[in-house]
This record gives C-alpha cells, structure tokens and sequence, in this order.
C-alpha cells in the first residue's frame, strides 16, 4: 500500500509541476507582450484558468496511459493468463516482472533457434551417416550379382566365393537395421529392461571366450581382474543387454588397440549397493574433441578404418541408452596415444 501510495503521489506531483510551470509560461507570455502582471488577472480567473489546465493535461496523461496500457496487455496476455484484467495499477506493479518475462523469453527464444540450428546440421550429418553405412554393403551385393549374372555364375569357386561375400554383406545391412531398431525403441522408451538376478563375473568370462578370436587376430591379450572377496558377483540388470554393453566395449578396444597390447576387465565396489565395470586398454587413445560425440550414433574417429573393419558404427551408442535404461551412468577417460577407460555402474545385491 505504502509503494501505491508513494507511486500516485509522484504521478500526481509530476502532472501538478506540469500544470504550474504551463501556467507560468502563458503569464510570462502575457507579461512580456502584453504588458500584464500575475497581480492584473482577477483571482476567479486564475483559478478557473489553472484547473482547466491542470484538467488538460490531466485527460492528456490518461489518454497515454491508456495508449500504453492496450499495447503492454498484449504483452501481458502472452506472458500471463489470456484475457486477464490489466489495470493501471496492476501495469504499474507488473512492469519490471513483465519486462524480466519478456528479457527471459527473448534469451530462451535465441536459445532454442541456435539449439536448432545444432540439431538441423546433426540432421544432415545423420542422414548423411545413415546413406554411406547402408550404402556401401548395399553397392557390394549388386556388384557380386551382377558379376554372378555376367556369366561368373558358371565357375563353381567363384559362384561360392561372391554368394559368400554378398552374404556377409547382408549380414552388416541387418546388423545395422537392428541395431537402429533398437536404439530407436530406446529412446522412445518402447524397449523393456528384464532385470534379473545373475552373477556378473560368470557373464564377463562368457563373453571374453567369445572375444579371444578377435583378440588374437589382433594379437592383444585380454586381461580380466577379478575381485578378491568371492568367486561370484552377484547384480540385478537385464543379462542379456549388459552382455551386449560389455561385448561392444571390448570389441571397440580391440578395434583401437595396438598390436601386443592389452585390454582389460576390472569391477571396482563403489560401496555397499554399486560396482563399476571398466574396460581399459593400452590402445591409440581418444583425442579430447572427440570425446564429447563418441556416444553419437555413426559416429567415427577414423572413418576409413573403421568401415574397412566393418560394424554398424551404433555400438557406443548402444551402449549408452542401454546402461541409462537401467537408470544408470556411463563415463569415459582417455589419453591420446596412451590409452582409453570405458566404465559403467551396475547396483550389486546379496
């Protein structure tokens, strides 16, 4: 109330001022051209004189204001409830709230146009991602084809040799069709975690026997580190989706590791209810720019190696949606040239 007070006794003094220095005006004019004092105007006629002119400006004031108060209310619908009642009262109180809203939406507004912007190019880059992977696999079964068609389909070895060859790459086609499926369920949370009780040290050996090809093709060994408290490890998760996080994991260190080098498995206790799996390697390493985007889908370091090995480019990004479907993280520290740390938490039961 003291504020109101305060704001109407300005208003009202400012208008007052106004009325007092008009009205000195037109008695200096008087004075100066017509040789009238203040003391020659009857007194009835001052009075009169003045609060016409205090009235004048008055209605003058009251048009602005209601000018301004029409064009703000727009503002102020927007901002606020549709419709609602904006007096001048109210204007007068709201006004650095509503010039804050308008501040706020004009830098969240800026905001979301670069955000979109970020998302468009990524867009393109996506789609240009998605043609190359399907492409290629797609150009090297016509070619096979249309050799076998030729007449190469006559030579019995060379018949079986394309036939297998077109074969694998039909395979990378519906290995890349799935594993878009899959993250596509993820993110529209359609796909399910069928937690389980299982023992996780027992699951990490199962999948090292089904590396060890990969590992000695690539001639690094594969190391894993066992707790010393027990034999078993038990955790609730969904098996058969931590089996696909930790085969990715490592059949990205061999793809980056050295020759004669390592990669290894370890499980930290983080405390009494979470573990973290790591999977570290002596390999290439990661450069720093690349970190920030190593969980995007296609996303490659070194494109032409990568493709030569073949895979969809989705394995980390597989990766990461499945571990945050179990409500938990995944984090990665690397050092280029020395070597790359993947982990992720799991929570550990009795």
């Amino acid at each position: 109330m003291i504020r109101l007070f305060l704001r109407f006794r300005t208003s009202f003094f400012i208008t007052l001022f106004i009325c007092l220095f008009g009205f000195t005006l037109v008695i200096a004019f008087n004075s100066y051209f017509k040789d009238l004092t203040y003391f020659d105007y009857p007194l009835t006629t001052t009075v009169i004189s003045f609060f016409l002119f205090f009235f004048f400006v008055s209605f003058i004031q009251y048009q602005i204001e209601r000018y301004i108060l029409l064009k703000v209310k727009v503002l102020y619908d927007e901002f606020y409830n549709e419709g609602s009642s904006l007096s001048k009262n109210l204007l007068k109180r709201d006004a650095q709230s509503l010039t804050s809203s308008i501040q706020n939406f004009a830098k969240d507004s800026k905001l979301e146009i670069e955000l979109l912007k970020v998302k468009d190019n990524y867009r393109k880059e996506f789609i240009g991602n998605v043609a190359h992977e399907l492409k290629t696999p797609l150009f090297t079964v016509e070619s096979y084809i249309l050799t076998l068609l030729d007449g190469a389909a006559e030579d019995q070895d060379i018949r079986n040799k394309y036939l297998q060859k077109a074969a694998q790459s039909i395979d990378r086609l519906n290995h890349i069709v799935n594993d878009l499926d899959l993250i596509t369920k993820f993110e529209a949370g359609v796909t399910s975690i069928e937690i389980e009780r299982f023992d996780l040290i027992a699951l990490i050996d199962e999948v090292l026997g089904l590396m060890e090809i990969r590992a000695k093709k690539r001639k690094i060994e594969l190391v894993f580190e066992k707790p010393i408290e027990s034999e078993t490890l038990p955790v609730k998760a969904d098996r058969k989706r931590i089996s696909q996080v930790i085969t990715n994991l490592i059949v990205n260190s061999l793809k980056y590791g050295v020759i004669g080098g390592t990669t290894e498995i370890a499980i930290v206790f983080l405390n009494k209810q979470k573990i973290l799996v790591r999977v570290i390697d002596n390999g290439s390493g990661i450069e720093e720019k690349h970190i920030p985007r190593l969980f995007e889908r296609f996303y490659r370091i070194d494109k032409a190696r990568n493709r030569d090995e073949g895979g969809s480019g989705l394995g980390l990004a597989i990766v990461k949606h499945i571990i945050e479907a179990h409500q938990e993280k995944i984090y990665v520290q690397s050092t280029f040239g020395v070597g790359s740390e993947f982990s992720f938490s799991l929570p550990k039961t009795k």
